[in-house]
């Protein structure tokens, strides 16, 4: 069976390709051109991916800025050595401010007074306080109204303390092609940029398109954009598959550690939900479970590779394992005695061989998107970066 690198505290681990994310960022870089920037985004620890290591890997590769979700986020990445300009994706409470302005942090704006409270606090440091300014254009989650950004400016504009150094919206529906709601949401994106600059105020960087955004709307470029799932790998709809090549940066991957071979008729796990059917099943325990990301929902529901060869994960998956079931008149070219053994590679998500599982495969099974099973994966595994 293939030998891989694993930690050494739990044989259970994300694996990273890193190759396979620098090849990813030229490949946006490449959509895009070199006049537009490229921010990518690394909230959630960069979708399971560990965020302080690929965003220097992104960074390397052509990346300009850096996006994630909470102060918390951003805080770790400078302290993990990133320098780069790095924006808070929405408004973080008002107490947060200093820590905005000690880590020379960019968050986003929706409200006049946090973003005061903002600049007094850059001022009294003898700084500024650069933000970006939200527009809400349709999608009815944060954002100053489109027809109010200049009014809403006009609060803010006589602080010293501030600086505006973006302008950006989120698209509802980037991912459809030739959509009415796209359209009117970048009309009325448009139509808010217009305003400032017509008032004679700054907009700093104009941004909007995400990863569908970027690779189907290129009119909607501006600036830069904000790109996130197609850095790790992963396709955002089927309408961008044909446009852009992009590879998987991250494998699940266990070692088995418990082979059994029970009699016919005992049951396995949590509620013995599945019974051995016959004498050639060999039963084999892989310490990854629900608490790992691996959804509870996919017992008895899904497969993993061994040795090239699918099969059948059996039982109620635990929350620090799963069992799988091995068929010895079904896995060829090993000992059909012991075909899996104590140390052997298990791959839950990734290749093995001419085989794959994708995190797209889990997700349609979970009845979900990639992105939250990529999160889940990584939130208690380590990370191994290859």
């Amino acid at each position: 069976m293939a030998q891989r690198t694993c930690p050494d505290t739990r044989w259970a681990w994300v694996e990273i390709d890193q190759g396979a994310l620098r090849r990813n960022v030229r490949a946006v870089k490449g959509v895009v051109g070199n006049r537009t920037r490229l921010m990518a985004v690394v909230k959630a620890d960069a979708y399971g991916h560990g965020a302080v290591q690929c965003a220097k890997v992104m960074r390397a590769a052509g990346a300009d800025q850096f996006a994630v979700a909470t102060v918390d986020e951003a805080v770790a990445l400078r302290e993990g050595g990133v320098e780069s300009p790095i924006m808070v994706l929405s408004e973080p409470p008002l107490e947060a401010v200093e820590t905005l302005v000690a880590y020379d942090l960019r968050p986003a704006v929706d409200t006049a007074p946090f973003a005061l409270a903002f600049g007094e606090c850059a001022a009294a440091h003898g700084t500024v306080g650069r933000y970006h300014l939200a527009v809400e254009t349709g999608m009815n989650r944060i954002g100053v109204p489109w027809q109010d950004v200049v009014e809403f400016r006009s609060q803010l504009d006589f602080h010293r303390g501030l600086e505006c150094a973006g302008t950006f919206t989120h698209f509802a529906t980037a991912d459809a092609v030739e959509d009415w709601d796209f359209d009117l949401q970048l009309d009325h994106f448009r139509k808010a940029v217009d305003a400032l600059r017509a008032a004679g105020l700054e907009t700093g960087l104009v941004h909007c398109d995400n990863t569908p955004g970027t690779v189907l709307h290129p009119e909607a470029h501006f600036d830069m954009v904000r790109v996130g799932l197609g850095l790790y790998g992963l396709q955002p709809c089927e309408a961008t598959v044909p446009r852009i090549g992009l590879e998987p940066v991250m494998s699940v991957r266990a070692r088995v550690v418990r082979t059994s071979e029970p009699e016919i008729g005992e049951g396995v796990g949590y509620g013995m939900t599945y019974r051995v059917p016959s004498r050639t099943i060999q039963i084999a325990t892989v310490p990854i479970g629900y608490a790992d990301g691996l959804s509870r929902t996919l017992s008895g529901r899904m497969s993993v590779l061994i040795d090239g060869q699918r099969c059948r994960q059996v039982g109620n998956i635990c929350m620090d394992a799963f069992m799988v079931a091995v068929d010895v008149n079904t896995i060829r070219g090993i000992d059909p005695a012991h075909p899996v053994a104590y140390g052997d590679v298990v791959t839950v998500v990734g290749r093995d061989g001419s085989r794959e599982i994708t995190l797209d495969d889990m997700a349609r099974l979970r009845g979900t998107i990639s992105y939250e099973v990529a999160c889940g994966f990584g939130m208690r595994l380590e990370k191994v970066y290859v």
